[in-house]
């Protein structure tokens, strides 16, 4: 009779469990399908060596690498006792079951107790490294160190029942069951018959604990067990950053840009879902990291939340199992349907100014474990900022008019676009006319057109490009802006109307290499503008130094005694992943000494003006641009060295600002260069 009620109990639990976690999951791939469809790109070799690397490899949780240890160990561990927790239920129905593994279990059994143990250490680190070492990426309370009771109770629980089945059976301790063996010494003298009670009292604790904890990771954050594998195969597989593209052709769309959570892309939302809440994201925001409001791992949280309430409205799905143990389920129906429905994405979810505090850099998607994209994102919604509602910093609408007008950030006539080359008579700068048959597009830019400092970086660079031979051409004032700046800002439509005056400006030169002293035109040219017809090799200034250096065209021969604090600029490092070509063309130089910052190379810090933050004035805690000068200064430099206009304009105005410009230069690499040659 005992055994009866014994197995009904079992199938009773484990039915109702597996019915709430299917129904759980089933919610929320539900709520995913609200979404937009996505056009995923064909091709399964890179999303799968990506799952590999990623999921098995667990390469982006290495990056904290004390986190990343723990991590694989608890991964890994799991993996390893699913064989052991199927024969630890059977031996509920079945004492002394074991796994037919003949004369190779005791083996089996000794990885189990030894994986077992392993798992119960990284539980004690996670517990330490949350609440004593009190992390400040990691939240904390009694929701955040659930997961760790649930780990501690199955861990602990596996050596209880284990260890009361040796006494159960009357076996003697063995050095293929080192733990349980030595925790059943502490029980010695104990009856069969206790022994058999206790071994069900765990065995139904290490039950009932599982799963529990089955039904509770799907709606938990825990949930990026499930869908973090999903997010990261089905990621779209492009260059990074790259944003997609609004058809203006379609006139089925009545707005433009992101303004209900349902309208992102399905991939989007899986995001949401597969956020582990490990705040590495947060951690490494510019914006967070000076006091601005923007967090990225709220942003994802909270349009997690948002979406679960909705799509359980939208859907009729309750999204929590059992009900009661929730507090959004105390709220009623219709209560839930009100609020709900009048509740914007943003505005009341994500602000304003969370949006335009973003300065791009994706330092938050390069630390990912789990590959979210928050950069899109916030480009979406600030789309809809703009091209919908027409709400947009006062800053931002100035940029958008001088763009529009002058086709430059100051509202400069454009016709004074080619004076800059006026300012040394030692350089020949040709425009495409004066020179139809070059080599190389010079694509100057807004900055080193009209900028005085950038200006002075245009002129260096190209008379290292003279140096060497290269045949050059400007197209001087046919130049227009990238539209690069005017898209992150969310004004989709005037960066298409650039991209394709630029396009069919460079189809009438037949252009077919572009060079670039700013990164975020080498960028835009080199991974956006292909999509509308670009078919042109791009170079980023220091790529041609590097290249000319390489075949002997330009020789840095005069020593130039400076201690350089090199600053890697977002869109080529985290962009474009170009780390090392900057630092071999300084190491190259005589004299100069090559200082690393502690945030340098992937984990570099942004200068605070990507995003179109150089355009709009921060109001929101300490300036970007100061906290990263100030890390430089840390290292006593001479000279601050960048390859960004950008990059080198708030970093002078952060030596400016600290007082110290008479003792610490700013300078971009080809200047550098060109007073070695």
């Amino acid at each position: 009779m005992l055994s009866l009620l014994h197995f009904l109990a079992f199938m009773a639990v484990t039915g109702y469990a597996l019915f709430a976690f299917c129904s759980i999951v089933y919610s929320r791939v539900t709520f995913i399908r609200l979404g937009k469809k996505a056009d995923l790109q064909k091709d399964l070799g890179n999303r799968m060596n990506d799952f590999v690397v990623q999921v098995f490899g667990q390469k982006k949780l290495l990056k904290d690498s004390r986190s990343g240890v723990m991590h694989i160990v608890m991964f890994y561990g799991f993996l390893i006792l699913q064989l052991g927790a199927l024969e630890l239920i059977l031996q509920g129905f079945v004492k002394g079951f074991e796994l037919p593994f003949g004369n190779a279990h005791r083996y089996f059994s000794v990885s189990q107790e030894i994986t077992t143990f392993l798992v119960l250490l990284a539980v004690i680190y996670a517990f330490y490294r949350r609440f004593i070492e009190k992390l400040p990426r990691l939240k904390r309370g009694l929701k955040s160190g659930l997961v760790i009771i649930f780990l501690t109770v199955l861990m602990v629980s596996i050596f209880l029942t284990l260890t009361f089945e040796h006494i159960w059976l009357g076996e003697a301790g063995s050095a293929y069951t080192p733990f349980s063996s030595v925790i059943a010494g502490l029980f010695a003298g104990m009856s069969a018959n206790n022994a058999g009670i206790w071994f069900y009292v765990c065995w139904w604790v290490h039950l009932l604990t599982l799963l529990s904890f089955l039904v509770y990771v799907p709606q938990s954050k825990h949930a990026h067990i499930l869908f973090a594998p999903v997010n990261i195969l089905l990621r779209d597989t492009k260059p990074a950053g790259k944003l997609t593209s609004i058809d203006f052709d379609d006139e089925t769309q009545e707005t433009y840009g992101i303004g209900k959570i349902e309208d992102f892309r399905q991939n989007q939302l899986i995001d949401l879902y597969a956020c582990v809440e490990c705040g590495r994201c947060t951690q490494m925001c510019p914006a967070s990291g000076t006091g601005k409001t923007l967090s990225p791992m709220d942003l994802i949280v909270k349009m997690r939340d948002h979406l679960t309430e909705k799509g359980s409205v939208i859907t009729s799905r309750t999204p929590w199992v059992p009900s009661f143990a929730f507090s959004l389920s105390l709220r009623s129906e219709q209560a839930a349907t009100v609020e709900t429905y009048a509740t914007n994405l943003i505005g009341d979810v994500i602000t304003e100014e969370e949006l335009w505090a973003c300065t791009t850099c994706r330092n938050c998607e390069d630390q990912c474990p789990v590959a979210n994209e928050h950069v899109d994102k916030i480009v979406d919604m600030r789309r809809y900022l703009v091209l919908t509602e027409g709400k947009m910093p006062h800053e931002a609408s100035r940029y958008f008019q001088n763009i529009e007008r002058q086709s430059n950030p100051w509202g400069i006539s454009r016709k004074e676009r080619i004076k800059w080359r006026e300012g040394r008579d030692d350089i020949y700068v040709p425009t495409v006319d004066e020179e139809p048959d070059f080599e190389y597009l010079f694509f100057v830019g807004s900055m080193g057109s009209f900028d005085i400092r950038s200006q002075k970086v245009a002129q260096s660079f190209a008379k290292i490009m003279n140096t060497a031979g290269v045949k050059f051409a400007i197209l001087g004032n046919e130049e227009r802006n990238s539209g690069e700046t005017a898209r992150r800002m969310g004004n989709e439509f005037l960066f298409q109307q650039l991209c394709k005056e630029n396009i069919a400006n460079f189809q009438d030169y037949h252009v077919k290499k572009i060079v670039t002293i700013c990164p975020h035109t080498y960028n835009t040219f080199k991974n956006e503008y292909p999509e509308f017809g670009l078919d042109a090799e791009v170079y980023h200034h220091t790529e041609l130094v590097w290249k000319l250096i390489r075949e002997g065209r330009i020789k840095p021969t005069k020593e130039v005694k400076e201690a350089i604090a090199y600053h890697d600029s977002c869109y080529i490092g985290r962009y474009n992943d170009i780390y090392d070509i900057p630092r071999q063309i300084l190491k190259s130089i005589p004299g100069v000494q090559v200082l690393e910052m502690e945030r340098n190379r992937e984990n570099s810090m942004c200068c605070g003006a990507g995003g179109g933050m150089m355009w709009i004035e921060e109001t929101q805690g300490k300036r970007v641009n100061m906290e990263r000068t100030e890390q430089a200064l840390t290292l006593s430099p001479t000279t601050i060295g960048s390859n960004c206009p950008y990059c080198l304009t708030m970093m002078s105005d952060g030596t400016k600002a600290k007082e110290v410009e008479n003792q610490v230069k700013t300078l971009d690499i080809v200047e550098v260069v060109e007073r070695s040659l």
